[in-house]
């Protein structure tokens, strides 16, 4: 299988996104504990993924300024992906979920905003080879798109894992191409990078191409 080489040319955002805790399922640095176990009421697959250590955590500190904090959010976004993918097609392999935390605060610019564009790149590299990211920020009210209300996370995350082709494609419904992309994902061991440059401000420049859903504003994108 030939996946991602994500090794890619140097970066010149390398640094602004501080390693704190490197990926595992029993991370010290947060306190994820009680609200993962909150989320298994809306989550089917989490409370069994969790028993199996199949969930985890790498954790980042924002250490720069907003652009590069936001390219590194790509860069690790790409890294979680790509550990993943090998495990997909393992037997469990659907409750594997790798998650990216970031701390920290950039002056002028929200978790919300830093993780926009990365989260709606990172959708649409992955959707094909039916791998999901979702986004959650610290300390701010979500609604489950059911209605429901979302647990408060205690940190800001995108949660990377195994899409669920049956189910996962309903949840996208404001924007249809992509979820008729990962309603046929099937991953083939593509680098998803094959005809795109390993470029994060080329990369967000490709992104603009898919149309964004109502309201218009990228960090409402679901």
């Amino acid at each position: 299988m030939t996946l991602t080489r994500i090794g890619g040319a140097p970066r010149p955002t390398a640094g602004t996104l501080r390693l704190v805790e490197a990926s595992t399922a029993r991370p010290t640095s947060i306190d994820i504990a009680g609200y993962m176990r909150q989320m298994e009421r809306l989550c089917p697959y989490l409370a069994p993924s969790l028993e199996r250590g199949y969930t985890s955590w790498t954790v980042y500190e924002a250490a720069g300024s907003a652009a590069g904090v936001e390219a590194e959010l790509f860069h690790a976004g790409v890294q979680a992906a790509e550990w993943l993918r090998p495990l997909v097609g393992r037997p469990q392999g659907f409750l594997r979920c790798e998650n990216v935390v970031f701390l920290g605060e950039v002056a002028g610019a929200r978790h919300r905003d830093l993780v926009a564009w990365p989260h709606w790149v990172l959708k649409h590299l992955y959707g094909p080879v039916g791998i999901m990211f979702g986004k959650f920020f610290a300390g701010q009210e979500e609604t489950a798109r059911t209605g429901g209300r979302i647990p408060m996370s205690p940190v800001s995350f995108l949660p990377v894992r195994a899409a669920v082709r049956r189910r996962d494609p309903r949840f996208l419904g404001a924007t249809p191409r992509l979820a008729a992309a990962l309603a046929a994902s099937e991953d083939d061991g593509r680098d998803v990078f094959e005809y795109l440059p390993y470029d994060w401000t080329e990369i967000r420049a490709w992104a603009k191409r898919f149309p964004l859903p109502k309201p218009s504003s990228i960090s409402e994108a679901g």
